[in-house]
């Protein structure tokens, strides 16, 4: 993270094994209550409502219900205070918003996380608010998240670490929250969890901030005259990013005209529309003459992907318009989506 990123921030709170076999689902039920019991998760309600005791000293703790993408959790806190997120890619939003996470999920270390599995773009905003790593892996640990004890489960409804089939044993540790985060910008998300949690000030904050560092990186930059084609090299395959993708909507934000993916009906993930795979040859012949921005790769795997037979006498490689947009740029949050801010003024300034 550069100065500039970390002069964005603020600070404050900001195929894997399954569930371990000796946990029985009578002892998690039993277990979780008391936990649900220890953290005050006061009585069920309406969205944004509270109700108090009618009995006893002092008012429970306000609760509010909320729709997500996987269901109605009831006896949400209005102000939660112990958060653990089994979304690794989640858990960049909530730090965005200092929403109170006490642990996160993380992946086995690669080149784009730390040492612990947290993704660079956000690892140093969580250990400055000493987020645990509550497992590792993208099956939920459904154990280990009984024992921190959370107030509020925050988790993903797509990609790796998709946690509905778990969504009923987390909830009855704690509330539980699944998001989908891949057919909606990382704003739109920001809003929405604002709204569920109870930070939509921060969460407008944030977006403005963003917003306004748009405008003046596009009043700096000059763009390209040709197309932008959004691209993530498979060796064997080819990803496009439509226009309509988290990062095919930053870039058309600051000035860019976002290449549309090859004709017909690509390979996709998990019902994602934000991307499609298709071969080598089709994006190619597609491309013609747009610039390439490649999404999430070290400079050798450009170096090598443009060499290809296929890439290496299209325009863009013999005019060098080919650019790096960063390894953090496959996920876009606050962060990252700052980090190809800043990757796009060095190249276009």
């Amino acid at each position: 993270m550069n100065g500039r990123q970390l002069a964005r921030t603020t600070t404050g709170r900001g195929g894997f094994p399954g569930l371990r076999a000796g946990l029985k689902g009578a002892a998690v039920v039993a277990a979780g209550l008391l936990a649900l019991t220890a953290c005050g998760g006061g009585d069920g309600g309406s969205d944004a409502s509270a109700k108090g005791e009618k009995s006893g000293d002092k008012a429970a703790a306000a609760t509010r219900t909320v729709k997500h993408d996987a269901g109605t959790a009831e006896k949400v806190p209005a102000q939660p205070k112990r958060i653990v997120s089994v979304s690794v890619t989640m858990t960049g939003h909530l730090l965005a918003l200092d929403a109170p996470v006490i642990a996160s999920q993380a992946t086995p270390p690669s080149v784009i996380t730390d040492k612990q599995g947290f993704f660079t773009q956000w690892s140093e905003a969580a250990a400055r608010n000493s987020v645990k790593v509550a497992y590792q892996g993208f099956e939920p640990d459904v154990e280990k998240v009984l024992a921190l004890k959370p107030d509020l489960i925050v988790g993903a409804s797509s990609g790796a670490e998709n946690a509905e089939k778990f969504y009923d044993k987390l909830s009855v540790v704690a509330p539980t929250l699944l998001y989908r985060h891949d057919d909606v910008s990382w704003q739109d998300l920001t809003a929405r969890l604002g709204k569920d949690l109870g930070l939509e000030k921060r969460a407008a904050e944030v977006v403005a901030a963003h917003d306004k560092r748009v405008g003046e990186v596009k009043a700096a930059i000059t763009v390209p005259k040709q197309s932008a084609a959004l691209v993530r090299d498979n060796q064997s395959a080819m990803t496009v990013f439509t226009p309509e993708s988290a990062q095919g909507r930053l870039l058309t934000s600051l000035g860019f005209t976002v290449l549309e993916p090859p004709a017909g009906k690509g390979e996709t993930q998990g019902g994602r529309s934000d991307f499609a795979e298709f071969s080598q040859e089709k994006v190619a012949d597609t491309a013609k003459d747009s610039s390439l921005l490649f999404v999430s790769h070290t400079p050798e795997e450009i170096t090598a992907a443009t060499a290809r037979p296929v890439w290496k006498d299209l325009p863009a490689v013999k005019d060098k318009r080919v650019y790096d947009l960063g390894l953090d740029t496959f996920r876009l949050d606050y962060y990252s989506a700052g980090n190809l801010i800043d990757k796009i003024e060095k190249a276009f300034g």
